[in-house]
């Protein structure tokens, strides 16, 4: 007989069962787990004692797998996608072929294109194809077309894109490569970066920097060149309404603008003359160099904008600064004998097409000339103003924030003709060097020594530096009926020069100079041997009518010794 299972037993049993099995997995597993890290741990033993080249070459195995892998799977798709590819092939190489194939509009399309609304992007493409011919003319130009027809499309599609006029882009047409001249308009429609410069006269650097980070500036260091300027790039306060800014901490000014202090490096306890000073950027630069020693002149013509470099000065703490309001060109007459003299000329603003882009249709050839020959009188006045028996300084530094030939090369060659000025280095260790031959104008070989400052080189606004040093006070002045006496700048005869040290001569005492110059001739004539028929022609006339023709001609002795002395002073000076 089999025995009955007492069901509440079965009952009993069940969970153990169920418990004995999950005992049983949780055992597995972990066994399982202990083999894989066994195998692991010897895997990687393996794998530290291989030598590198069977570790490449393992490698090396695994991707040729994973390559074949690849193209099985590429292989299915290529039948299909094969057709398509061979037509766009086509087109690709077509297209290329057409934009290689650069072709001049005819008169027909382009007086289309003055009827249809402008198409900016079609304009800018043909702006590349056209540079890209100009650059390979030899090789892609268009049979039977010349370079002049390319460049005045160039030029009327560049005038139509960035909105200039025709006078000015031909002026930068011929002062850049076609390569440079885009790069050059791009950086013109950007602003350039904010930068402000330290007033070291009451804090440092470093300080005023961690003040403006705590109010929430990002800012940088201007660059190696300069111990005081930074670069803002955002700010969650205005810069110009900070308290550091009212405190006269900083002063908002160009990085440009900080370039021609640098070159006329002022020392402390010299007299300097800053002719067109406002806003005051520059004026309060030199006097934190000065260390507030010494005396700044800082003169503008117009009265309205000394408005501004006064509030700056007092903000600033400057407190060795004169400001007086006078034409520059007749400031030598005022006072002179400087020691350092900075002209920051009018101009035409080429430079700083970015913050004024006004002068793209503003300006043309008359403004250019006659902005040029305002130049040049200021800076003959800024020469005059300066001692050159000064035993610190007697060097002026002459800068635009223009980038015209006729504004800054021009100018500066005209000066070392008219005056006894030399070029001497900037002492900036950047920027281009000035033109010494600029198509049919051929300059003075110094010119090399100046600066140019681009936007799209140097992330600054248009700038031109020029040093001179004065060697000598006296002033050129061509005797009449001699013609040219000039040589970049020095004596080429000794008779035809008359001095006036200290201060230029004024028309009034040339006429005199040169009337006494005509009597000296005379009694000269009466002296020489050579004339004594004209003499005894002069006596027979005097016997007849009793009087003498030439008695207006005549000269005192004490006159005559007097300019017989100067004479001979202006000679040992011209030896």
């Amino acid at each position: 007989m089999g025995r009955k299972l007492d069901p509440t037993s079965s009952a009993k049993r069940g969970p153990g069962r169920k418990a004995r099995k999950q005992k049983g997995a949780e055992t597995e597993l972990s066994r399982f787990l202990i083999e894989g890290r066994i195998l692991m741990c010897v895997y990687c033993h393996l794998c530290v004692k291989l030598l590198p080249i069977e570790r490449a070459a393992r490698k090396q195995k695994t991707k040729g797998k994973r390559q074949q892998q690849n193209d099985d799977d590429n292989s299915d798709q290529e039948d299909g996608m094969g057709v398509r590819e061979k037509m766009e092939d086509d087109t690709v190489e077509a297209y290329m072929d057409e934009g290689d194939r650069f072709k001049l509009p005819g008169v027909e399309e382009r007086a289309r294109e003055g009827m249809l609304p402008l198409d900016l992007q079609s304009i800018h493409q043909r702006i590349k194809d056209n540079i890209d011919v100009l650059s390979n003319f030899a090789t892609k130009r268009e049979g039977g077309k010349e370079r002049s027809d390319y460049v005045s499309l160039l030029k009327a599609d560049l005038c139509t894109y960035y909105s200039y006029n025709d006078f000015l882009m031909g002026k930068l047409i011929d002062l850049f490569p076609l390569s440079e001249l885009v790069d050059f308009l791009e950086a013109n429609e950007i602003q350039r970066p904010v930068t402000i410069r330290t007033n070291t006269l009451k804090t440092r650097r470093r300080d005023l920097a961690q003040a403006l980070i705590n109010r929430g500036v990002n800012l940088d260091p201007l660059g190696k060149w300069s111990k005081v300027g930074l670069v803002i790039f955002d700010s969650s306060v205005p810069i110009g309404a900070t308290p550091e800014y009212l405190a006269g901490h900083y002063m908002l000014q160009g990085a440009s603008s900080l370039l021609p202090v640098m070159a006329l490096s002022p020392q402390e306890g010299e007299s300097i003359l800053d002719m067109s000073c406002a806003p005051g950027g520059k004026t309060t630069y030199m006097a934190q160099l000065m260390r507030n020693t010494g005396i700044i002149v800082a003169n503008d013509a117009s009265a309205d904008r000394l408005k501004s470099v006064v509030g700056n000065i007092h903000r600033l703490g400057v407190t060795n600064t004169v400001i007086c309001n006078y034409d520059g060109r007749q400031f030598p007459k005022v006072m002179g004998g400087f020691d350092r003299v900075l002209l920051d000329s009018p101009c035409a603003g080429t430079g700083v097409i970015a913050k004024d882009p006004a002068v793209k249709t503003s300006k043309d050839e008359a403004d250019v000339l006659r902005l040029a020959h305002l130049q040049k009188e200021l800076l003959l006045s800024a020469i005059d103003s300066v001692n050159a028996d000064s035993q610190t300084g007697g060097y002026l530094v002459y800068c635009t924030c223009s980038i015209t030939v006729e504004e800054n090369e021009w100018v500066v060659d005209y000066a070392l003709k008219k005056r006894n000025v030399k070029l001497v280095p900037t002492g900036l260790d950047f920027g281009k060097e000035g033109f010494t031959r600029f198509k049919e104008r051929r300059f003075h070989q110094s010119l090399h020594l100046t600066r140019r400052f681009y936007p799209h080189l140097h992330n600054m606004d248009g700038f031109y530096v020029a040093k001179f040093k004065k060697f000598s006070n006296t002033i050129p002045t061509a005797a009449t009926g001699t013609g040219k006496t000039y040589k970049n700048g020095l004596c080429s005869t000794k008779s035809n020069f008359l001095t006036k040290s200290g201060r230029p001569t004024t028309p009034q005492k040339s006429k005199l100079e040169a009337d006494q110059t005509k009597k000296s001739n005379l009694v000269k004539k009466e002296s020489d041997p050579e004339n004594k028929e004209d003499s005894l022609f002069e006596k027979k006339l005097t016997s007849r009518k009793g009087k003498n023709i030439f008695k207006k001609n005549r000269m005192g002795k004490n006159k005559f010794s007097k300019l017989k002395k100067m004479l001979n002073k202006v000679d040992t000076e011209c030896k």
